[in-house]
């Protein structure tokens, strides 16, 4: 039986599907692995916050959610330009901080360009 603990371990869009035994075409994955994993991360999140959902029922859930997704895009489903150009808002500014609101050390280094200042800057000398 699977656990909760191995299916946070995973880290590629494959990988979830081989993890569930769920058959994908991976040309389709390969061209909307962004897609997929962003909408599927949505679902996972909503789960997340049930407190009295047991481990296997999430992981039930999460099986469920990443077909219905998949499917989704299978049947056609593309995203709008919106969606698309929306992560690009509030970009990560370093990759400790998911989004560039959430870091301490950010700074304006131009014209509305954000950067972390905790992280060490990159010289090529």
């Amino acid at each position: 039986m699977k656990t909760l603990e191995e299916f946070e371990a995973l880290t590629d869009t494959e990988e979830y599907f081989d993890f569930f035994d769920l058959e994908y075409d991976e040309r389709l994955v390969y061209v909307k692995r962004f897609h997929i994993m962003k909408k599927y991360g949505e679902m996972i999140e909503k789960a997340q916050e049930q407190e009295n959902m047991s481990d296997e029922k999430k992981l039930d859930f999460y099986k469920f959610s990443l077909i219905s997704v998949y499917k989704n895009f299978e049947n056609g489903y593309s995203p709008s330009a919106a969606d698309v150009w929306s992560m690009y808002d509030n970009p990560s500014a370093c990759s400790s901080c998911s989004t560039s609101s959430s870091c301490n050390d950010l700074e304006e280094v131009s014209s509305g360009t954000h950067a972390c200042a905790s992280q060490p800057s990159l010289s090529f000398n």
